[in-house]
């Protein structure tokens, strides 16, 4: 199983609501630019990935920039629980071929990725923009997570 956990790009500071914060200019260019990057380090091969967002504003328009279809998901709202995206990605239980990406917010993808790393409640710090890429392997008759790839718009 692969998940790719997406924090949105910049986003505008003030709203009426949270929920209501868009992209800003450079938030939309690093949506872009992550975007192409994923897309060629998939060859293209979107048939293969559920992409799954929060509901708000910002996130949707970060996934909207990977220019697929994707799915809006109100449990990982900003400030969901780590276990709400766990649960939403079916990870790890999901298949062998199954590949997510979740485009969320922090803390909670910060504590999402801590827990795949080392099982800890922790928290790390995701920048803006930035993808954070872990797959599942089997060692020794044992399931291992190992992180691909951890990428932001600076790096790209």
């Amino acid at each position: 199983m692969e998940l790719v956990l997406w924090r949105h790009a910049e986003a505008e500071d003030e709203a009426a609501t949270d929920h209501l914060r868009n992209l800003t200019p450079k938030g939309r260019r690093q949506a872009k630019k992550m975007a192409d990057w994923f897309a060629g380090q998939i060859g293209g091969q979107w048939a293969d990935w559920v992409l799954i967002a929060s509901p708000a504003n910002r996130a949707q328009q970060t996934a909207e920039a990977l220019g697929q279809p994707f799915l809006t998901e109100p449990r990982i709202a900003p400030d969901a629980p780590a276990e709400a995206v766990l649960k939403a990605a079916g990870w790890p239980s999901g298949g062998a071929g199954q590949k997510i990406m979740v485009v969320g917010h922090q803390p909670t993808l910060g504590m999402v990725a801590a827990h795949l790393l080392d099982g800890s409640g922790g928290y790390l710090s995701v920048k803006k923009g930035a993808m954070w890429w872990f797959e599942t392997r089997h060692r020794q008759a044992a399931m291992q997570t190992v992180l691909k790839a951890m990428v932001t718009p600076e790096t790209v």
